[in-house]
């Protein structure tokens, strides 16, 4: 049966969210790419590529065998060899910028960021070599998905990752505490259900801190508005968004549901609900969770309730449940928040693309890159699942990033683990994908050129506040009034008013 893992996807940034996910496999590698094996470099020479990409696992020591197993394909089909260059998720963003600016990689992934990569030249435009390089994955996706990763001159600078699009906002929980408790969680409908929950695990486990952070400054909570369109921005740096059919472009912090929940977030803290150094720490959700010191956390998924509980109960360290905390949404940003891109520093853009789109439509690549060697880093079950060898897990083999699954290629040809999702589960999420509810400014892309200045100054100030605001560290009645100056003081008001500005003129050309 066709299952699937899911990672935190997002996380830092999604997660920022976002989550992503790990997909159902079919049979047998794809031939994408085959033509190119006459340009296999003679005499054992091949191109050389590196492509960075963001692990919610342990970072490996060394990747060098699982880079032989991709090897042996790419270097057939395509004539390229690849570095692989798995990252933490808090440091990816600052070392792929830097990597980028120094010529030293050659595919890297978006995180919520890619009106920012697009407008400070950090991508290659691919227009003209999408058909030549990548003609197979182009194929694999709707016209209106790709055109999501187009810049404003009309452009494609990035290929969303193939994978369920529409996030929901839900609460990973341990089910053994609250079995042992008797908690009734069907009864949580929104983030304010969640505070009795807390307290009662808190008065009976004070050991454990009910909400860890889904990754560094990030509670939960900016998932938690509804119907929200980011407009080309993200959980964590909302500048600028829509609230269901309104058309007016507002600051995300006036919402009085982001002030709302910011005093719940608050209230948690002020009673040991939350984790403490939350806003600070470097550790992500599932390692907090395997820990043993935490009870839950909230994200957002693109897969069914079930699924994810049971893709995320064992990186989590325990048989996990979820629950929904709002309804999915579709905008622009849920399809190319994470998507693939060449560095416009690469010395070898057309070897860079070949190799992307193998990780679209080669069954071995995709999975090599996820789950490392076989027998040592994983097992293939009879049923075409993958589990940890005898006594591993994903803390203790020598490479995993069972995490990404859905952060990397095509999540439709990635092997699934053990015990996760299944044929039915594939059929809702494509519906999900189609039918969820979506944002009356899909398609929209925002120019951030006119205003890059102050969109730095901006982000800068959303780093300093943000984190404690959502994480209950800091008073929201002065904070967020001392925030909002400080936002108006870098230029806010400028990107919202360019932001209104280019949706009215998108508007009028619908």
């Amino acid at each position: 049966m066709k299952k699937k893992l899911l990672s935190v996807l997002l996380t830092a940034v999604i997660a920022a969210g976002t989550l992503a996910g790990c997909g159902s496999a079919s049979s047998g590698s794809g031939d994408a790419g085959s033509a190119g094996s006459a340009e296999a470099a003679k005499d054992g020479e091949y191109t050389q590529i590196t492509y960075a990409f963001v692990s919610f696992n342990t970072i490996p020591d060394n990747t060098a065998d699982v880079e032989e197993i991709i090897n042996q394909v790419s270097r057939e089909k395509i004539g390229v060899e690849v570095h692989l260059m798995p990252l933490s998720i808090a440091d990816y963003s600052q070392q792929v910028s830097l990597a980028a600016q120094n010529g030293e990689i050659d595919i890297f992934h978006t995180l919520g960021d890619l009106s920012q990569a697009i407008s400070s030249d950090m991508v290659l435009d691919i227009t003209d070599m999408i058909d030549e390089d990548a003609a197979e994955t182009k194929a694999l996706l709707e016209p209106e998905w790709l055109k999501t990763c187009e810049g404003p001159d009309g452009r494609l600078y990035a290929i969303p990752t193939l994978k369920p699009f529409a996030l929901q906002p839900m609460l990973i929980y341990r089910k053994d505490i609250a079995e042992e408790l008797g908690l009734d969680m069907a009864s949580v409908k929104d983030p304010a259900d969640l505070t009795p929950i807390f307290e009662a695990v808190k008065a009976a486990h004070p050991e454990i801190t009910p909400l860890a952070p889904v990754s560094s400054g990030d509670s939960g909570m900016s998932r938690w508005c509804d119907e929200i369109d980011f407009l080309g921005g993200d959980y964590a740096t909302p500048i600028g968004v829509l609230q269901g059919e309104d058309m007016t472009v507002k600051s995300f912090f006036s919402l009085d549901q982001f002030k709302e929940n910011a005093d719940l977030v608050r209230y948690w803290y002020e009673n040991d609900l939350i984790m403490k150094d939350a806003a600070t720490t470097t550790s992500a959700a599932a390692e907090l969770m395997s820990s043993g010191n935490y009870f839950a956390y909230s994200a957002s998924y693109s897969y069914p309730l079930e699924d994810t509980a049971a893709a995320l109960s064992a990186p989590s360290g325990f048989d996990v449940g979820a629950i929904a905390l709002g309804e999915a949404y579709l905008d622009t940003s849920m399809i190319n928040a994470v998507s693939q891109a060449i560095s416009a520093t690469s010395k070898n853009p057309d070897a860079a693309l070949k190799f992307l789109n193998l990780t679209y439509t080669d069954e071995t690549v995709i999975n090599a890159m996820l789950y490392g060697v076989e027998g040592r880093d994983y097992v293939r079950n009879d049923d075409g699942t993958v589990s940890y060898p005898e006594g591993q897990d994903a803390a203790t083999v020598p490479y995993t990033a069972q995490l990404s699954c859905g952060v990397l290629g095509n999540f439709f040809i990635q092997w699934p683990l053990q015990g996760s999702g299944s044929v039915e589960s594939l059929a809702w999420e494509d519906e999900q994908n189609h039918n969820a509810k979506t944002s009356p400014a899909m398609g929209f892309i925002f120019d951030a050129t006119p205003v890059r200045t102050q969109l730095t100054a901006v982000s800068n100030v959303i780093q300093q506040y943000f984190p404690g605001i959502q994480c209950g560290s800091v008073d929201p009645a002065t904070a967020i009034p001392e925030f909002e100056k400080a936002l108006s003081d870098a230029g806010y008001d400028e990107i919202l008013a360019a932001k209104q500005e280019q949706l009215d003129a998108w508007l009028a050309q619908q």
